[in-house]
């Protein structure tokens, strides 16, 4: 496989396990859209062009570094909604991200730093159209 993304590899005795930086990103990613209280994944210009040039296909929003020995640092943008404290939001898709990653590929997360990138509103409920009530009988 000559291609340009980073893996994480490991041998045993059954053969090798190669996990995608894709994969961690995706990972995370997904660990961060379901935390209560992230409305979605939030990436910069300067990262998107960062991913361009360098051909890395990462989940949006999310930036991985995979490290020695097993180590991964991760980065996340995302969207806090409305209502919701952004502190206690930001902590728990750190925990969310890092029990994710560490219980699906057996990496070690070192860093989860996170950037919230603004705050959005829920959208309103839409007026249900009320049929007019009908004059009981008599």
């Amino acid at each position: 496989m000559a291609d340009h993304k980073e893996y994480w590899s490991t041998e045993s005795d059954q053969g090798s396990i190669r996990i995608s930086e894709d994969v961690v990103a995706s990972i995370a990613a997904l660990a961060t859209s379901e935390t209560t209280g992230v409305s979605g994944l939030y990436s910069t210009l300067t990262s998107d062009i960062v991913s361009f040039l360098s051909k890395k296909n990462q989940s949006k929003g999310v930036r991985i570094e995979l490290g020695e020995e097993d180590t991964v640092r991760i980065e996340i943008g995302f969207l806090a909604l409305f209502g919701h404290n952004i502190c206690e939001v930001a902590k728990q898709v750190q925990e969310n991200v890092k029990s994710s990653v560490e219980s699906m590929t057996g990496l070690k997360v070192v860093e989860v730093n996170v950037h919230v990138g603004g705050v959005t509103f829920a959208p309103a409920p839409a007026a249900e159209e009320s049929a007019p009530a009908a004059a009981p009988e008599e």
